[in-house]
């Protein structure tokens, strides 16, 4: 087992989290307002529950980067950039989807986000599996959300 390296671990812990801030600006924009007054489908979750479910998902991402990060290593250069490239990629489409569905306002902006967002959680899903397999476990708590928010994302965008 490897020493703890706890600069790695706040590093990746921080990550998700600064993502998460990001994408709270712009639902500030809209959360307490539009989104109020739009059609919602029965299945619509209580508002109160996306905070701490969205900050365990980070939690879980930041544990997931770390472990990736622990075996550095052992990567060759492809390896290392492919794994930092689709988890900094599907956290830049995570919070994209925040401005396109709540700053613009925009379902269908947000669906054919969160469709890429989806894809690439998969590919992250992959590449983490393949260097710490624990690492890739980790992000399927985050895949099935999206995939609800997906839904969710589709009956709002039909629903208004």
């Amino acid at each position: 087992m490897k020493k703890i390296n706890y600069r790695k671990l706040i590093i990746s812990l921080l990550i998700p989290q600064l993502a998460g801030l990001l994408g709270i600006i712009a639902n500030f924009t809209s959360l307490n307002s539009w989104y109020l007054n739009i059609n919602k489908p029965s299945f619509n979750p209580p508002g109160w529950i996306f905070g701490p479910v969205w900050t365990i998902l980070f939690i879980l991402m930041g544990i997931a980067l770390y472990l990736v990060w622990q075996e550095k290593e052992k990567l060759n250069k492809r390896e290392n950039n492919l794994a930092w490239g689709v988890f900094g990629a599907q956290l830049f489409f995570n919070v994209l989807w925040s401005y396109s569905f709540f700053f613009f306002r925009n379902p269908l902006a947000g669906l054919v986000n969160i469709t890429f967002l989806l894809v690439l959680i998969v590919g992250n899903i992959i590449v983490f599996y393949k260097i710490k397999k624990e690492a890739g476990w980790l992000l399927v708590p985050y895949f099935l959300w999206v995939s609800f928010a997906s839904v969710l994302n589709y009956f709002l965008f039909i629903l208004n």
